[in-house]
């Protein structure tokens, strides 16, 4: 990526993070130049980007300014502190949202699901052909339980870029993230423990503990710098946590990046009180900024973090490959692999193998973090637009989902009825937590490409919203 990208990219994540208020004049060119030991074209050059998207605007004799229609909703509030662990609920939430068949008539702003139809993804589709094509058929045959190698090679030299050196055998292939968190959680916890979790959290995480048998420990989460450490060593000093589980890179579903001081102190936290960390990476690759940002699996040195990812977010869910690496907990993870779905599919394994070496997915990840960058400004902007006075809105800064909080006593659950009779599926907040809180905050997917239809979607969102604020207020 080139400097003036790099510089535009710094200057608007501290834009869209507040350190740069509506009507503030940005740094000098000069200024930038010295700081950041660029030339001043390459500053000039950034300025130019940034006023492109809307961030930055001149004015003559003056330098340039944040412009005054940036106003943004307020951030979101963070939560309050759990009393104690809960067994989860929600699933028949969960299940609502997961079960909904594709169909033209209903614009999904609910679901995790990237932009598949970029044409950066058509060398993968050519690989896939090649390979069924094939007689000798290797695709049809049994891998073995660590999973395909050449894949397995690949992720390791993938995993570089955050920080991480780990081998070929130090990582399994699984059936997507969720096996991969699942099997995770399985090799650590037994039925009864307690597991701490961000709050709000990956609901596919959730009700893996409730299946198992476990419970949940919601720590607040602050919507720029991520889980409370406070309040995590205070939850530490007080129940026998077994595992923390986190999204600390381009959270879901509040989409920030947990800034790398904190990642080293949440580190020193679980070697203090011998807790293992279960680290979800699946929208790491999707940071707005270059290089993408460090896991805490970067910093493990004793093998307690077991980093969960996989090309559902980056490429395509039906896919269906991640990969998990263990770290001390290898051999456990193996086992819980074994006994729920044994060795992964090989096919799509060896085509996604193929794309990697072939030099494709770094084009793909860059054209994608640009349009979902884009996506999620126009998206701020109508949810500005169009929803409630007073719409609290995150901040991603990576992927494409974003969480919208309405006032207190409002009902997520109610929208999503009315929505569904218009076209338009969302997803509750109240998934998003173990107990059920959340019910006035609801996630938004903004990856596809904007249209007439996607932004008359956010309309209905934003219309029904103030109608039942009405309702409720009568």
């Amino acid at each position: 990526m080139t400097l003036y990208v790099n510089l535009a990219e710094l200057l608007g994540t501290r834009i869209e993070q507040g350190f740069y208020r509506p009507g503030d004049r940005l740094p000098s060119v000069r200024a930038l130049s010295v700081e950041h030991g660029v030339s001043l074209s390459t500053v000039q050059q950034a300025y130019r980007l940034l006023e492109d998207n809307g961030l930055a605007m001149p004015k003559p004799k003056s330098g340039y300014f944040v412009p005054h229609s940036r106003e943004l909703p307020a951030l979101p509030a963070v939560g309050r502190p759990a009393q104690r662990p809960v067994e989860i609920s929600q699933w028949d939430q969960v299940l609502e949202l997961v079960r909904a068949v594709p169909r033209k008539d209903v614009v999904q702003l609910g679901r995790g699901m990237p932009d598949i139809t970029t044409p950066t993804m058509k060398p993968l589709l050519r690989a896939l052909a090649r390979l069924s094509r094939r007689q000798d058929m290797p695709g049809l045959y049994y891998d073995n339980i660590y999973g395909v190698l050449e894949l397995r090679e690949q992720i390791a030299r993938l995993m570089l870029d955050s920080g991480c050196q780990v081998g070929a055998n130090d990582l399994v292939i699984t059936t997507g993230c969720h096996e991969a968190l699942s099997t995770s959680i399985r090799a650590i916890c037994e039925p009864g423990d307690i597991v701490a979790v961000d709050s709000p959290s990956f609901h596919g995480a959730m009700q893996t503990l409730k299946g198992l048998g476990m419970k949940a420990l919601e720590i607040p989460t602050d919507p720029v710098s991520g889980i409370s450490l406070e309040a995590l060593e205070l939850a530490l000093e007080q129940w026998p946590i077994k595992a923390i589980q986190l999204t600390p890179n381009c959270n879901n579903p509040m989409g920030y990046i947990m800034p790398e001081a904190r990642k080293r102190a949440l580190l020193t936290l679980a070697q203090r009180f011998d807790v293992a960390i279960i680290e979800d990476d699946v929208y790491g690759e999707l940071a707005y900024t270059y290089p993408r940002p460090r896991t805490i699996k970067s910093f493990d040195e004793d093998g307690r973090v077991l980093l969960c990812s996989s090309f559902s977010k980056t490429m395509a869910p039906g896919l269906r490959i991640g990969w998990v690496a263990p770290g001390r907990y290898l051999e456990r993870v193996l086992h819980m692999k074994y006994i729920s779905t044994g060795s992964t599919a090989p096919q799509p394994q060896i085509a996604i193998a193929e794309f990697l070496k072939a030099g494709h997915f770094e084009p793909h990840l860059r054209k994608m973090r640009s349009q979902y960058q884009r996506n999620r400004d126009m998206m701020l902007d109508w949810v500005s637009r169009y929803f409630p006075a007073g719409t609290r809105a995150s901040r991603p800064q990576g992927s494409f989902l974003l969480w919208i909080e309405l006032p207190e006593s409002f009902d997520a659950l109610k929208l999503n009825r009315v929505l569904l009779e218009q076209g338009v599926q969302i997803a509750v907040g109240s998934i998003f937590s173990a107990s059920g809180k959340y019910r006035n905050c609801l996630r938004m997917n903004y990856a596809a490409k904007p249209t007439a239809q996607i932004e008359d979607a956010v309309r209905k969102v934003g219309a029904a919203a103030i109608k039942l604020l009405e309702q409720s207020q009568d």
